[in-house]
Parts: structure tokens; sequence; C-alpha cells
């Protein structure tokens, strides 16, 4: 059934080829917004360019309509006032077709502003029928597989990929009123650092030698940059983990970083919190949100936690005292799913991760155990503890920022132990970095630093992030 539909449109492709009509022409069209267009008066020209989603032929009449960015607007074939061969154009157009028309605004009888075409313009001839958009596309899977057609009938979706522009436009605008420069860091790195995560590797041919794709927004080149007396510097990119996926979790994703020296993780909270006010202000109108079974207001007092203590008050484990025995046991009693055989310090992560689950937010959890933070600065009055924070929003982490550590000594050590678990099977510990290591003994300024993904914005919209990737990543047919 489909193949004959496909064969009938190329024969119609085929007429429009013997009557000297190039079906695919190179363009230009200039073209008017539809809604600009239908705010003209009565008689006015008017030229559009779209899609047509909707035909109907009534002899020596028809009416289409003609979809684009802006939205539809009706268009009008009369026989009498069309300047070309209607019955010719009336049947060989197709739903969805792309075509061009020229004419002037004009009224039905029953008052649905249009156009009256004068001429039309074949963009694009379509050779595969538009699926029914009340029957088609309702598997999840076949939305993202054909994602394109997702797009042209939900409207939701197209306003969700403006917004996603709107909100990184809105983070990239905040940094830069306050003199932030935008810059470029690695892709394709030696030795990936900057985060607890399990890297993609590839091989570079050119040089002949493994590497790895980023599992940060270049945390240690940004470093790099404050050693080179930069001060205040981010990046917006995509990085890679190769991990889990869940509602919250992909494997490749957007990510923002800012480095900001002279300041700590106390400065750094504060400009967050503006930081996450603007961009929601900018990008969906309000600071009030309905994320899961949350009711967040952005603009309500952004509370702090603290790691041990939270966890203390919400499960009764002492994370100071207690060994891996015991958190391990809690763990099982709450039913928390965890790896066999993990370090204390994936046992306390695991422990926390239940706890968080049950805080609204906004607010920013602190104190976090050093065991936890290899590449944050100790805090003074405790050294077993540093200077981080985490975003806490409807249950999640969705940012993460610290007093940067610029001892290289103990940024050594840090990474001796890192590489330690590394060794002993733990795929997500960080890596030694010596080039970097080497960096910051020519000396780094005091620094805060932030990241926070789009997993920010899939929060804010109230869905899976896998929805709001435009092309999420799909297995290939069989």
């Amino acid at each position: 059934m489909l193949e004959d539909i496909k064969q009938e449109k190329i024969k119609k492709l085929q007429n429009f080829v013997e009557t000297g009509i190039d079906p695919y022409p190179a363009g230009p069209f200039e073209k008017e917004c539809s809604k600009d267009v239908l705010k003209k008066e009565f008689g006015e020209s008017a030229k559009i360019a779209g899609r047509i989603m909707l035909f109907r032929d009534m002899g020596n009449i028809a009416f289409l309509h003609i979809q684009d960015v802006c939205g539809r607007i009706q268009v009008v074939f009369n026989k009498k006032e069309f300047d070309g061969d209607y019955k010719f154009w009336v049947k060989n157009l197709d739903i969805g077709d792309f075509v061009g028309v020229e004419g002037e605004r004009f009224d039905t009888k029953k008052g649905e502003k249009s156009i009256l075409i004068k001429k039309i313009t074949l963009l694009s001839k379509s050779i595969l029928p538009l699926p029914d958009k009340h029957k088609a596309l309702q598997d999840e899977e076949e939305k993202f597989r054909k994602r394109y057609l997702d797009i042209l009938f939900n409207d939701d979706v197209r306003e969700m990929i403006i917004k996603k522009d709107k909100f990184w436009n809105a983070t990239r605008d905040f940094l830069k009123k306050r003199k932030f420069i935008e810059v470029e860091t690695p892709v394709l790195e030696t030795t990936p650092g900057g985060a607890d995560a399990d890297p993609f590797a590839t091989h570079h041919k050119a040089l002949d030698m493994d590497v790895y794709l980023r599992i940060s927004m270049g945390e240690l080149w940004q470093k790099r940059l404050m050693v080179a007396g930069l001060e205040k510097t981010f990046e917006i990119g995509r990085q890679f983990r190769n991990e889990g996926m869940d509602y919250e979790h992909l494997q490749d994703y957007t990510q923002m970083e800012f480095y900001w020296a002279y300041a700590n993780y106390e400065k750094g909270m504060e400009l967050v919190k503006e930081l996450y006010q603007y961009v929601a202000k900018e990008t969906f109108g309000t600071l009030k949100f309905k994320i899961r079974d949350f009711e967040v207001d952005l603009g309500a007092e952004w509370k702090q936690y603290d790691y041990a203590e939270t966890i203390k008050e919400k499960t009764g484990v002492d994370i100071v005292t207690a060994d891996i025995k015991e958190i391990e046991a809690k763990l099982e009693e709450l039913g928390v799913k965890y790896e066999k055989d993990l370090n204390r310090a994936r046992a306390v992560d695991n422990l926390w991760k239940y706890c968080r689950k049950q805080i609204a937010g906004p607010g920013f959890l602190v104190n976090e155990p050093l065991e936890v933070s290899p590449l944050a600065k100790k805090k003074k009055d405790n050294p077993n503890l540093v200077e981080r924070f985490h975003v806490l929003i409807a249950g999640s982490e969705l940012g993460n920022g610290y007093s940067e550590l610029n001892d290289p000594i103990d940024q050594a050590e840090r990474f001796e132990e890192q590489q330690k678990m590394r060794d002993a099977g733990d795929d997500e510990a960080q890596m030694h970095d010596r080039d970097f290591v080497e960096a910051l003994e020519y000396g780094m300024p005091p620094t805060c630093g932030f990241g926070m993904s789009e997993r920010v914005f899939s929060f804010l919209m109230n869905k899976t992030a896998r929805e709001c990737q435009i092309f999420p990543l799909m297995k290939p047919r069989k």
C-alpha cells in the first residue's frame, strides 16, 4: 500500500519534470512569516512558503493549509484568479509538498484570514506520504527515530527546541554580562579529567594513539587558563560519559562550566543562584515549576543542606564514624540497588543519593567529604570536608561547584589515590594527570568552578533528558 502511494507520487513528480518544472529548485524564495501575513490588511500582497498540511479540492476552488516555522495559514486556489494551469497544479500537488505562494490577503466567506493564490512555485516534491496526525507516531521509539515528523506534527516538541535555544543563550548572556569570556577546549584527551565518569575511548590515526572523549567541559583545561592569567572563562559544549541511561542521564549531552579566579565556593553559590533565576525567567517567564512530584520556586529561599547531617537525619547513619559494612547494611535495608564490592566513597555516595530524592529545593548541598571530592579544596576548619556545593532541585543534583584545589602537592596525592581506586576496578575514578599537576606547580590563583548540564533544562521542562534532546541516540534497525 505504501509503495503504491509512493509510486503515484513519483508519477506526479515526473509530470512536473515533463512540464519543465524543477521539483527540487535550489531557491532562493523570499518569504514572509505566516503570522505576519495574517496581520496584513485585506488586499495587501503576500508571499509565503512552507509545507502543505491540508488539501481540499472543491472543483474550481481548492483550499490548502501551508505550515512554516511561524504557524499555519490557509491559501485559496481559485481557478478564475490563478495565473497558471489550475487543473495541472491541483492534480499534481500533494500534502507534504513544499511550495511558495504569491498572492494577496483574502478573507473567505466564513471570515477566515487567508491568501488568494496568484502564483505558486514547487519548492520540493514529497514522495512519501505524511503519517496521519492522530494515528501515527504513537510509539515512543518511532517518534525518536523519526523525530523530524514528531517535530512537524507536535507543537510542544517544536516549542521545546525553541526554549532550549533560549536556555543556553540566556546562560551565555548572563555570563558575558559579568565579563566571563567564552573559550573552547579539547574534546579529545589523552587523560580524561574533571569528573568521576567512565569515558568513551577511540583511536587517533594520524598520531597513532588512543584518546578519550572528554567527560567534563574542559575543567582541567580551563584551570590551566587560570594559571595563564585569565580570570573568568566558560565553555558550553558537548561531553560524553559511557554510562547508563535513565530519566536524568544520557551518554552525550550539553554542559556548561565556568571558572572564576579569586572567588570561592561561597561566591560561586551567590552567582549560581542568580544564574538559575535569570535563565529560568528568560526561558520560561516564571520561577515557579512543577517537577515530578515537587513544587519548586526558584525565587524562594535557597537553603543549605549539610551532607553528613542530612544523611544522619534521613537514615540514622553517621558517615563520619560508620564503616563500609554498616553503610552497606543500611543500603540493603533501604532497598537501594548498588554494585557489590564498592569502595567506601561509592557506598557513601549511594546513601546520599537515597536522601537527596526527598529534597524539593531549591538549595545547596554543602560540607561534602574529601573522599568523594578529589578536585575540591579542603575546608580550613575540617580537612576531612571540602569547599564544594551541589544545586538541589526536585530530588536531584542539578549543578556542581567548588573552590578549586590549587595546591599541586595535595592534587598529586589525590590523583594517586584516585588511580589506586581505578586500578582496583573503579572505572569512574579519575586518572592521574601529571601534566595538569605540573601546570599547578607554576601557580593557580584561588578559583571557583561550576558546571551544569542540559539536565537543568529537562527538569524545568518536567520531561526526561531523552525527550529534551532533538535527536537522541537510537540503535540501528535490524
